[in-house]
């Protein structure tokens, strides 16, 4: 009979015949450690679900969600927004003749006019947004395609600006200030509003100071420095291909809002996430606790109709909206609140049928020997 031996060594993968000292016969054990983590004995903690955990769960949450829902619902539909398309698409539209005649070359602005009427008067601080349709501002390469260096004033970028600029990086040997795609698309429509009453036209003042996030305003963008007059600090660069103006006569009138700090610009070098998209224009602040900001009646908005549209089938809307607590005017997070509260409370109910109709478990049955 041929006896074996059991060697502890030769289970954990070191034969008894192998060289200790670096021979060829010496095999590395594949085996764990015998520790308490790599060997999972630690300590864990495993819920158990059981009816009387799961069902309360439910139905809390179902008595919570719902009239969270229900108060974002009523607090989004109470904000007033009105909004009017100006793209001139249909040959009865006034702004049809721009549309057609107005291009990216264009050297002669082209004005419209687009009456309306407000059915309530708007309260509180009112926000005039314009908002476009079917342009992507999150394509990747349109998105790339700045120099966020240059536009915080860094000299050497200024004349030598990225190469994720191109093809808008130079024009005519000379650098784009500020270069990429995203500013040379600048949106560059002019909106007036005017109110009409009996006393005649009276105009609707439009504050343009405010409109930009602090963020950007006092950090990401800045003029370059070393001259106080604008037109010295850009020269020796070149306005973008599709602008009409260099960057520091975006507004001469304001110092502070001139240059890289025109806020309409920053405004519009925050890239938008979907092809349709509104963005902040002017603010109408209230002047008065006695009277609406906008009161209903007829109104004008006056069109320096400047930015083509038609050749990416875009269109083109003005929006007047109030705010509320929760910001503008958005149903669907009261809609998500209350979908979910009420999908929690009929699965509590249904749990709670299934629950009492088949807990038939008899904790007395008898068992088998």
């Amino acid at each position: 009979m041929m006896a074996s031996s059991y060697n502890a060594k030769e289970e954990d993968g070191h034969h008894s015949g192998a060289s200790t000292h670096g021979g060829a016969g010496v095999v590395k054990s594949k085996k764990p450690d015998n520790t308490a983590f790599k060997q999972q004995r630690l300590p864990a903690w495993q819920p158990i679900l059981t009816a009387g955990t799961v069902l309360p769960a439910f139905f809390v949450i179902g008595l919570i969600f719902i009239p969270i829902g229900i108060g974002l619902y009523v607090t989004s539909n109470n904000i007033k927004e009105f909004e009017i398309d100006y793209t001139g698409v249909e040959s009865n539209s006034p702004c049809y003749g721009c549309a057609k005649n107005v291009s990216w070359n264009s050297t002669t602005p082209c004005l419209c006019s687009v009456e309306f009427t407000l059915e309530q008067p708007f309260e509180g601080n009112v926000f005039m947004y314009y908002g476009l349709s079917n342009f992507y501002q999150n394509h990747r390469r349109y998105v790339k395609s700045r120099d966020d260096s240059q536009l915080n004033g860094d000299q050497s970028s200024l004349t030598n600006p990225s190469k994720e600029c191109e093809p808008y990086r130079t024009a005519d040997g000379l650098p784009i200030a500020p270069c990429g795609a995203i500013a040379n698309s600048l949106f560059n429509d002019t909106l007036e509003l005017y109110y009409i009453d009996i006393n005649g036209t009276r105009t609707i003042p439009l504050v343009k100071r405010g409109i930009a996030w602090w963020t950007d305003k006092h950090v990401k963008f800045r003029n370059p420095s070393g001259s106080t007059n604008l037109s010295v600090a850009f020269q020796g660069t070149t306005k973008p291909l599709n602008w009409r103006m260099p960057v520091y006569e975006l507004d001469p009138s304001d110092s502070e809002n001139n240059g890289f700090i025109n806020e309409d610009f920053i405004v519009w070098m925050r890239t938008a996430a979907l092809p349709t998209f509104r963005k902040l224009y002017r603010i109408i602040q209230k002047k008065s606790s006695t009277t609406p900001t906008l009161p209903s009646g007829n109104y004008v908005l006056n069109i320096t109709y400047n930015y083509p549209v038609l050749s990416f089938d875009g269109r083109k809307r003005m929006i007047l909206s109030t705010i509320s607590w929760m910001g503008g005017k958005n149903p669907f997070l009261g809609i998500a609140y209350i979908t979910v509260g009420s999908i929690c409370f009929f699965l509590g109910v249904v749990l709670l049928i299934i629950h009492h109709k088949y807990d038939t478990r008899n904790n007395s049955a008898d068992i088998p020997s």
